[in-house]
């Protein structure tokens, strides 16, 4: 049996998320449907770095499983992308440790956001940025990453609904944010990232571009520990998982 670690990238707009579910299309789902076929007809259970939400893209997953089959490297990739629809691709396949394990063994992650910041839509991009014709002053925007930076517990910063047990401290190495013509490109790179935690922080950052907040006041709502302290969660489809380091 050999355990494969496979790096892929998927557009997230016709998936409802990452995860299996009943009667939906998922990026697991249609994997593990490709898994099966060419092992001939026996389940192939993966196991990713972590889950994506619905409308959510990766340039950059990592799944891992385990399979009987000792076959080139080349012929892995190839069957598989013959096999899975023209929205998802495996980008690489390598035959990994069986002590590896594509979640657990993660020592940091790096997400992209795209705001797509002009009057008017485009209405080719509307599911790749987030569309926000609003004025906002970048530079205290800028201001605002580098209070995320460093190691806080980001309790406010996840969703009410997230499922994660224990701490909620995690480590940012870098948030930045910078404006090229009408895009805006949020990085945020880290130990480890909550659910929801990418996008509710964009949209304080977007409160604080547009002078509804300081940036100091990350500072405040860091040390708050409470979801109900800040705004909405800003729309799926402007997040990226461009990569994940082992």
């Amino acid at each position: 049996m050999e355990r494969l670690k496979c790096t892929l990238q998927y557009d997230g707009s016709h998936f409802s998320g990452f995860q299996i579910q009943p009667g939906k299309r998922t990026v697991q789902g249609i994997l593990e449907k490709a898994l099966q076929k060419m092992h001939k007809g026996e389940p192939v259970r993966i196991h990713p770095s972590g889950r994506t939400d619905t409308g959510v893209h990766a340039k950059g997953q990592t799944i891992h499983f385990d399979s009987p089959y000792n076959i080139p490297m080349y012929n892995w990739k190839q069957a598989l992308n013959t096999l899975l629809p023209d929205d998802i691709y495996v980008k690489q396949v390598e035959v990994v440790p069986n002590t590896f394990h594509a979640r657990y063994d993660v020592v940091e992650k790096e997400y992209r956001y795209y705001v797509y910041h002009a009057k008017e839509p485009d209405v080719f991009r509307r599911h790749y940025a987030y569309f926000f014709p609003y004025a906002l002053d970048v530079a205290s925007m800028q201001v605002a990453c580098r209070y995320l930076e460093g190691t806080h517990d980001f309790t406010t910063f996840s969703s009410a609904k997230a499922t994660t047990r224990g701490s909620k401290q995690r480590t940012l190495y870098q948030v930045t944010c910078e404006q090229r013509g009408a895009e805006i490109e949020f990085i945020f790179r880290g130990s480890g990232f909550l659910y929801n935690m990418v996008r509710i922080i964009v949209g304080v950052i977007l409160d604080i571009g547009q002078g509804r907040r300081e940036a100091s006041d990350i500072a405040v709502l860091l040390s708050k520990r409470d979801r109900r302290a800040v705004g909405e969660t800003v729309p799926a489809q402007g997040l990226y998982l461009c990569r994940v380091k082992y």
